[in-house]
């Protein structure tokens, strides 16, 4: 069996990094979902689903769509950055 060299700390900070946000798009999608869910439970008068949304609202699904957001425009200006020193 053939040895591997170690993974470059950057490129494994680099992975553990993709993993969070492939984490992070799975959990915004799951809270969009329970929040539809959630306006139909409401307007079947069924209110639960809706407060625990509401309840887990500020303490996670807003700071899971931030990071969601600034990961998109910080690889938007990276790779701006990349294409700006190829030329």
């Amino acid at each position: 069996m053939a040895d591997t060299p170690p993974m470059p700390m950057l490129q494994r900070l680099r992975a553990w990094l993709d993993l969070l946000l492939v984490a992070d798009v799975f959990l915004v999608i799951a809270g969009a979902v329970w929040f539809g869910v959630a306006v139909v439970c409401h307007s079947r008068h069924v209110e639960a689903p809706l407060e625990l949304f509401e309840r887990l609202w500020e303490p996670l699904f807003t700071p899971a769509i931030s990071v969601l957001m600034a990961a998109a425009v910080i690889s938007g200006l990276l790779g701006w950055w990349q294409r700006r020193g190829q030329r």
